[in-house]
């Protein structure tokens, strides 16, 4: 149970449905890049030649790496290495640390992660920095649901956590699109690049503004004070024990 110390009034800036808008935003740019990577404008195509001599350029970053079939299937999903690798140790790292903190600490990853693809120079470069895109989206992925579902209305938690998630098929849909125009009116750097600056001003509110504390997860200061407090009780405890045993041994004689 936390003690009443450990709960804190919410921040001057929040509101359920001020959280769920910017949730929904972060949310929609993480899978808008899931569908830019994968668009023809982004991925693009390798140099081509006919029987006739004629041959076209390669494009995206197919055509400017010149990756074969398994080097492009993996840099789609090299982003889960450091999803599966991440998840799990935000979720832990959750009990000791402010939760909305954290996902200040992997939207940072993830911007940074994403301006890297844009300025990576070869396969190995590119491939590592969308191994850091899932170690940033973790964070996020991890904790935001929960964070919804303690701030919604009772009566409304399945329709925003609805909306939340709806944001997945949306983003990658508009990812699709967003790739598709970017990549083919300018480069496919560009697409990687505009991503980070969308994200930008999240991971700065994360660190900036006061953060939320989920519930059932005291703040450190508050635990160390419990367990100090508790330790005093149990001091204090073993010495009135030991002065009623002194007592009765006194009387009995």
């Amino acid at each position: 149970m936390v003690p009443k110390s450990a709960q804190t009034t919410n921040p001057s800036w929040f509101t359920p449905k001020r959280l769920l808008g910017i949730f929904c935003v972060i949310n929609l740019i993480n899978y808008v890049d899931r569908g830019a990577i994968a668009s023809n404008g982004v991925n693009g195509s390798l140099a081509t030649c006919t029987d006739s001599g004629v041959c076209t350029s390669g494009t995206g970053i197919q055509g400017d790496f010149n990756l074969n079939n398994f080097q492009d299937g993996v840099l789609s999903s090299a982003f889960l290495v450091g999803l599966l690798i991440a998840s799990p140790i935000f979720a832990s790292l959750a009990k000791s640390h402010n939760p909305f903190r954290l996902i200040g600490v992997g939207l940072s990853v993830w911007t940074i992660a994403i301006a890297g693809c844009g300025s990576s120079f070869d396969f190995w470069s590119i491939a590592i920095c969308r191994m850091l895109v899932g170690v940033g989206e973790a964070s996020f992925i991890s904790l935001a649901a929960p964070f919804i579902d303690d701030n919604a209305p009772a009566a409304q938690k399945t329709a925003w956590l609805a909306t939340f998630y709806m944001c997945i098929p949306a983003g990658t849909a508009l990812g699709y699109v967003y790739g598709g125009l970017v990549g083919s009116q300018f480069n496919w750097r560009v697409a990687f690049w505009g991503e980070a600056i969308f994200m930008l001003p999240f991971p700065i509110l994360g660190f900036l503004i006061k953060p939320l504390q989920l519930k059932g997860f005291a703040p450190m200061e508050s635990k160390q004070a419990l367990t100090s407090n508790e330790a005093n009780a149990s001091e204090n405890g073993a010495d009135g024990m030991l002065v009623v045993d002194q007592a009765f041994i006194r009387g009995s004689r």
